[in-house]
């Protein structure tokens, strides 16, 4: 998995790799079972796409050890499916009728029949039960009791340069076991790495930025810079803070009061406290009350080096105060993972749906699609489901690299931002003038060129593509009910002409040109500790940011849960609540210049010039109406008040 903010300080993603599986479900369709053999329930996606016969090398040996998850299905998938749907959609009676915690797990969760059923299945097949969630097994044991248990071989693929276990079919489970189980992962593991308990580690080494600044949209010509397409240009700003966001996102006087938004990455910050009240203290956001920021720990820590634990902090840093900068008496509540894995992730999220932690949970990270394969996809799927019932909802950051082909040379979307469950949220290159006054948006998207030698021109103007909101159309989940009549034929059937999932489904700020201050500890290059302010972006930007508009319209309609956002965010597509984002708001194309630190600490190795576009999102376009870099566009002063209605 990786963190979509990881440096995007600088402009340029650099991204904490997990190698996360999961394809999406369809909205209202519990996990597919095929029935190849009528006694087996068969599990799609246990066999991943690159399992082939042709980088077949052999089968695994039977004492090679497997540790596996096995998820419950519940009671009554199809229904929760069914349920997840009704509650979330305005036009059913049922709209906003959510069943508590216990409601959920009593209703739709596995029964203890079904658990032991599950349990003797799998020790009789000679596996080990070794943890048992509301809901998952986990068992372990050598590789011929996991074939059994699962009627598959395991053999041993090549993938790329290296080599990992797989089924060679899919798995199954019997059918007198009445479909209790979801699906089974951990059979594959190209996914998974040895993981040891670490302690985490201290901050990373320090970035600053150089400036000149503006300290708003166009405050700070750079008179004596060449120009761009026809224009002097501004330079970037020095960073937007809480009050700027609030007026260009209609906040009013609503600040999140009685609302708590969960807040889901990898890792914790262990200076995440002083950082945040420091931050809000100099930059003029209120200060936290007792008890306001909360974390939830997990025991351990794993895998810190793999997925560069310290670059997590600078995520929770940011995820916190861009949600208090929007929502500045919004309760929030950190929940960590144990590492940027998959099955941590999922666990964090459990916890948030388990005690209903919040109503509103904001996600900044992802992977590439290209990656999925329906047996995470299910289980995450389900906790959404949950989520949903309960009057949760998921906001998912859509990516930072555009259309990926850069990238992965291929065109595809995030996830989880794919899944028909979750809130996708874009990004914007967001202008906020003088007075706080809310001037424009683009489309975010970054083509990059340096100034000459001689400073009279800009190398190779406009230059490369750099990084860009995630956005375009998924090829695996289907389209769901809300976005049809919103979305245009072009988009959801560039895939298959029964139409998909696009991605995002509403935007806010990310360009990192035009981003957020935030101020966390970091290491100095004397090995000191110190507190200091960068500018920031990406969609790990703009998912908080939604996230504390979010708080705010449910503070406005009286504190009730929105829920699972999306039906209603489409319902509004045709009132005045957005912003309709375009890549060329002011008729012309747009970009502005930037001076950096080349050490990205201080002018001792000199600095570095260029000029960043706006809106030059790869393949992508902000256009008039829905489009797939900014969905419907970014919340208007009119859009938290409008929920006073739903």
């Amino acid at each position: 998995m990786r963190s979509n903010r990881a440096k995007l300080r600088a402009g340029v993603s650099m991204a904490a790799t997990l190698p996360m599986l999961a394809g999406a479900l369809a909205i209202g369709i519990p996990a597919a079972q095929a029935a190849d053999n009528p006694s087996r329930d068969t599990f799609a996606g246990t066999k991943p796409s690159w399992a082939k016969s042709t980088a077949d090398k052999g089968a695994t040996s039977d004492a090679a050890r497997v540790t596996a998850r096995v998820y419950l299905a519940g009671r009554n998938a199809t229904g929760l499916a069914a349920y997840a749907k009704a509650v979330s959609d305005p036009s059913s009676p049922l709209y906003g009728r959510y069943l508590t915690a216990a409601q959920a797990k009593a209703r739709y969760g596995a029964t203890a029949a079904q658990v032991a059923a599950v349990k003797s299945w799998l020790t009789a097949a000679g596996l080990k039960v070794t943890a048992t969630t509301a809901h998952y097994l986990t068992v372990s044991g050598d590789v011929s009791a996991a074939e059994k248990a699962f009627d598959t071989s395991l053999h041993n693929y090549a993938k790329g340069s290296k080599t990992y276990r797989a089924p060679s079919k899919a798995a199954s489970a019997p059918a007198g076991l009445n479909g209790a189980v979801l699906t089974v992962t951990g059979l594959d593991n190209a996914p998974h790495k040895a993981s040891h308990n670490d302690e985490l580690p201290p901050p990373d080494g320090v970035f600053k930025n150089s400036g000149p600044f503006s300290s708003y949209y166009g405050s700070n010509i750079a008179t004596s810079l060449p120009k761009a397409y026809g224009q002097k240009i501004p330079y970037a700003i020095k960073g937007y803070t809480g009050e700027q966001l609030r007026s260009a996102y209609g906040a009013g006087s609503y600040t999140g009061k009685g609302v708590t938004v969960a807040i889901t990455d990898a890792y914790a910050s262990p200076t995440i406290a002083s950082d945040a009240a420091t931050y809000a203290k100099k930059n003029g956001d209120a200060g936290y009350s007792k008890g306001q920021l909360k974390q939830v720990l997990p025991s351990t820590y794993t895998n810190t080096e793999e997925c560069g634990a310290a670059g997590w902090y600078g995520e929770e840093t940011l995820d916190v105060e861009a949600v208090h900068a929007v929502a500045p008496q919004a309760n929030i509540t950190y929940v960590a993972g144990a590492s940027c894995y998959d099955n941590d992730l999922l666990d964090s999220l459990s916890k948030v749906v388990d005690s209903h932690l919040a109503d509103i949970v904001s996600n900044s990270w992802g992977d590439l699609e290209s990656n999925d394969t329906a047996d995470n996809s299910a289980a995450y799927n389900q906790v959404f489901q949950l989520g949903a019932v309960e009057g949760i909802g998921f906001y998912f950051s859509s990516g930072d690299n555009g259309d990926e082909v850069a990238n992965t040379g291929v065109k595809q979307v995030d996830r989880p931002a794919n899944s028909a469950w979750v809130t996708a949220v874009g990004g914007t290159s967001l202008a906020v003038g003088k007075g706080d006054k809310y001037k424009f948006e683009t489309g975010w998207g970054t083509e990059r060129a340096v100034l000459s030698d001689d400073g009279k021109s800009w190398t190779d103007f406009p230059g490369a593509f750099t990084s860009g909101a995630g956005g375009g159309t998924s090829a695996t989940v289907a389209e769901p009910y809300y976005q049809k009549g919103v979305v245009p034929n072009s988009l959801a059937k560039a895939n298959s002409s029964a139409g998909n999932r696009v991605v995002p489904d509403i935007s806010a700020v990310a360009d990192p040109n035009t981003g957020f201050l935030v101020g966390q500890t970091q290491t100095f290059p004397d090995g000191s500790a110190k507190y200091s302010e960068y500018r920031i972006g990406g969609t790990s930007l703009a998912a908080p940011v939604i996230a504390g508009v979010q708080a705010l319209a449910q503070q406005a309609r009286g504190g009730k849960a929105i829920g699972f956002a999306n039906p209603v965010i489409y319902s509004k597509y045709h009132s005045k609540t957005y912003h309709d984002v375009t890549d060329t708001p002011t008729g012309s194309p747009l970009a502005v210049a930037r001076v950096d630190f080349a050490n990205s600490v201080d002018a001792t190795d000199g600095l570095i010039t260029s000029v960043r576009s706006l809106g030059k999102d790869s393949s992508l376009e902000a256009v008039k109406g829905y489009d797939d870099v900014t969905g419907v566009g970014s919340p208007a002063p009119g859009y938290v008040q409008s929920y006073r209605r739903h």
